[in-house]
């Protein structure tokens, strides 16, 4: 799943912004595609435990990938 978000980054910034709004252009800049930086701003922002963090982002990730079956990371 981290591969989904690290492949595709460039692609998904704009997706992560709407999902989560309160996130900073400088959160996205410092995330660049990471997994637990994700989780970490999400938990600064929104006040999230890291679990309910990591199950918002495993959920996100796994709609956008039914969304976008075709967009699988480079190799």
């Amino acid at each position: 799943m981290n591969d989904v978000l690290q492949g595709n980054w460039k692609q998904m910034k704009g997706q992560v912004k709407e999902w989560w709004g309160n996130l900073t252009d400088d959160d996205l800049a410092k995330i660049d595609g990471k997994r637990e930086k994700l989780v970490g701003s999400l938990q600064e922002r929104y006040g999230y435990t890291k679990e309910r963090a990591d199950q918002e982002v495993t959920r996100r990730l796994d709609e956008y990938q039914r969304a976008t079956p075709n967009n699988t990371p480079p190799k």
